[in-house]
């Protein structure tokens, strides 16, 4: 019964590392959406990646702990089940108006936290840093570019 409640082949301070990254990096995304009025605020993107994270963390200690040399456990079922459900709810971020598609760049940016909640899951936070970091500065470096499609900016309403 005490084995439930600990982990087994990873260390408490290596889960809070992977959950905390896996809450920090896509927070720094998520703001700059939250920031800029987008139609997905900060919280999905953290409870989407600290979830991935907490899979992926569960996969592998359960594929750790197993005895049973005849189990078929397989991490990476759970990234493909993750990163294809995280999918449909940024396709619930994407609506079209008129010629354009908006909510394309929060929709990209929610699967892409789930992303880093995995390879934050697999102890990978170096990768996960640098995936925000990218994925921020696009978002921040592009806003010029895309800020005439944006409804909520009023640089979009002028008519040449």
């Amino acid at each position: 019964m005490t084995d439930m409640l600990h982990p087994s082949s990873l260390s408490w301070f290596d889960v809070a590392w992977r959950l905390g990254a896996a809450t920090l990096f896509p927070l720094i995304v998520g703001l700059e959406r939250f920031f800029h009025k987008k139609p997905i605020d900060f919280r999905p993107f953290v409870i989407i990646s600290v979830a991935a994270c907490g899979l992926l963390i569960g996969s592998i200690e359960l594929l750790q702990s197993s005895n049973d040399s005849q189990a078929q456990i397989d991490p990476t079922r759970v990234i493909e089940g993750v990163i294809t459900g995280i999918g449909f709810i940024g396709a619930g971020a994407m609506f079209r108006e008129g010629n354009y598609v908006q909510g394309a760049g929060s929709a990209a940016s929610i699967w892409c936290a789930g992303a880093i909640g995995l390879v934050c899951g697999m102890g990978e936070l170096w990768l996960g840093a640098i995936v925000s970091i990218i994925v921020f500065l696009l978002l921040i470096v592009s806003r010029p570019f895309t800020e005439r499609w944006d409804p909520g900016s009023t640089k979009g309403t002028d008519t040449e």
